[in-house]
């Protein structure tokens, strides 16, 4: 089977594709076809070797993908041969034909909802769903802000947030980004290169009670700024430091949560995929396909994650 592997840790090129041998389920393990695998921020980080999750190797990366169950091992129960499945985590890796994984890797995929959109759900929609509910505790009617909403997790926000009665609020950087965020549910959309989007969004709100803050090297000093009193603010990315006054956190007793999704417990991510599951059984979740590639494009596909603008998810079609 084909699959991509990186042999060193480095730049998107360290991406190969290559043939491999089929792989073959051991017990408590499924075997499952990869029909659309898809790429997150998190993928390039662990390629590039400067993250705290190292990987053995030569690997193939990857955590997203959907497609169809081949076979199931011993000990392994509800689950069949050619259910239709989107998975969470692999053991093998997802930017392949195949891959390994573990029952609570695997969650049923709606026949409503195809391949490409199934391989954008794992990790955003799980990772949307702990920052607003798990360690942001969100409640309906409450003003969440969502900075950076145009991308995976943040339309996965927006979309979760928007069906829970919540109020949302949004920024994006192009107005093609903003025409889409404002299309999932929210109630005003700004423009997070405006240098005044910090003082209109307080404006409007006179301070929200939830942000989810996705760059927050360049954010989290403002984002104090434009949080109520009591708000919480969780940090789903940041790629470096930032100095912020931590007077603000003091004066307005500010609750700041870091999120990491592989920190889950087994119980949370089971409340995490069921709740994914009723939204879209429900059509309230409805993932946004930025482009497909093929798999062998797999270097370009990291490469316009991190460095080019793009709305919603990159799949890779093995």
């Amino acid at each position: 089977m084909k699959a991509i592997r990186i042999h060193q840790y480095g730049p998107p090129e360290v991406m190969q594709i290559e043939e491999i041998e089929p792989l073959q389920p051991k017990a408590g393990q499924i075997l499952v076809e990869v029909k659309a695998a898809g790429v997150n921020p998190v993928d390039t980080y662990i390629r590039s070797g400067n993250y705290h999750l190292k990987k053995e190797l030569p690997f193939t990366p990857g955590f997203d993908a959907a497609g169809v169950i081949l076979q199931v091992g011993s000990d392994v129960k509800n689950l069949y041969a050619g259910q239709r499945v989107y998975t969470s985590d692999s053991l093998t890796g997802t930017y392949a034909q195949q891959t390994l994984c573990l029952p609570h890797h695997i969650h049923p995929l709606p026949d409503s909802v195809s391949f490409e959109e199934g391989a954008a759900i794992g990790i955003p929609y799980g990772t949307a769903w702990r920052a607003l509910f798990q360690r942001g505790h969100a409640v309906s009617g409450e003003r969440v802000l969502i900075h950076g909403a145009s991308g995976g997790v943040g339309i996965a926000a927006v979309q979760l947030a928007a069906a829970a009665g919540l109020r949302v609020i949004a920024t994006a950087g192009t107005p093609a980004g903003r025409q889409l965020v404002q299309q999932q549910g929210t109630q005003a959309v700004f423009d997070h290169y405006d240098p005044d989007h910090f003082q209109k969004i307080f404006e409007l709100t006179k301070g929200v009670d939830l942000l989810l803050e996705m760059l927050a090297n360049l954010n989290l000093d403002r984002d104090m700024d434009i949080l109520a009193k009591g708000g919480r603010l969780v940090i789903i990315g940041s790629r470096g430091r930032i100095e912020i006054d931590p007077r603000k956190a003091m004066a307005g007793e500010l609750n700041i949560h870091g999120l990491m999704l592989m920190n889950a417990s087994l119980q949370e991510l089971q409340e995490i995929y069921s709740g994914i599951e009723k939204g879209l059984l429900q059509g309230k979740l409805k993932p946004v396909i930025s482009r497909c590639l093929p798999l062998h494009q797999a270097a370009h596909a990291h490469r316009e994650i991190i460095e080019s603008p793009h709305l919603g998810k990159i799949i890779l079609l093995p």
